[in-house]
């Protein structure tokens, strides 16, 4: 057993040898060198060019979601084949200044709280960038936009927009406080 292990070593350290063998003529590896440093170099392609990252600003995020239906129908709500519903907009009513404006050029800048009962009273911008008081139950928007609730941050609206079919029906919409970058 030790006289194999004895063999074993002295094969594996002649073959570990026969690498280890020194040359002195290398006089062909200096041809090699000396014929390839003698050719002529290729070209080097330039570095493709580059295209700065333009980034984009997604400004859609506080319009409605176009994968969620306008108004969910209940079976109260089915409207009937000819279009016609009992829903009308009150053209008899005076219409308020912000009735001027689309919504989508309404921007609200803040809130701001009543002293006497504490309602959110909210501030919203309009074109001229003259700012202007907006409660519960103020109309806006040229869609007979009614605010029906306010908080801190939007204001909940319920415009009453034509069918398609010649009547009317109710349209949520929400105006948000734009996010500050």
């Amino acid at each position: 057993m030790i006289l194999n292990r004895k063999i074993s070593v002295a094969v594996a350290l002649t073959l570990m040898m026969q690498g280890c063998i020194w040359v002195e003529d290398t006089t062909d590896l200096r041809q090699f060198v000396a014929d390839k440093v003698a050719q002529p170099g290729g070209k080097i392609e330039p570095l493709p060019e580059f295209k700065p990252y333009e980034s984009f600003v997604y400004e859609g995020s506080s319009l409605r979601d176009p994968f969620v239906p306008l108004v969910m129908l209940t079976e109260q709500q089915e409207i009937p084949l000819d279009g016609q519903t009992e829903l009308q907009p009150d053209d008899d009513r005076i219409r308020e200044y912000l009735e001027e404006f689309p919504v989508d050029q309404l921007v609200m800048v803040g809130t701001i709280t009543a002293l006497e009962d504490g309602e959110l009273i909210s501030l919203i911008r309009d074109t001229n960038g003259e700012v202007h008081p907006v409660v519960v139950g103020n109309h806006m928007g040229l869609d007979y936009g009614l605010v029906m609730a306010i908080d801190e941050r939007s204001m909940q609206l319920e415009e009453i927009v034509s069918n398609g079919r010649g009547g009317w029906m109710k349209r949520p919409r929400t105006v948000t406080l734009p996010e500050l970058e």
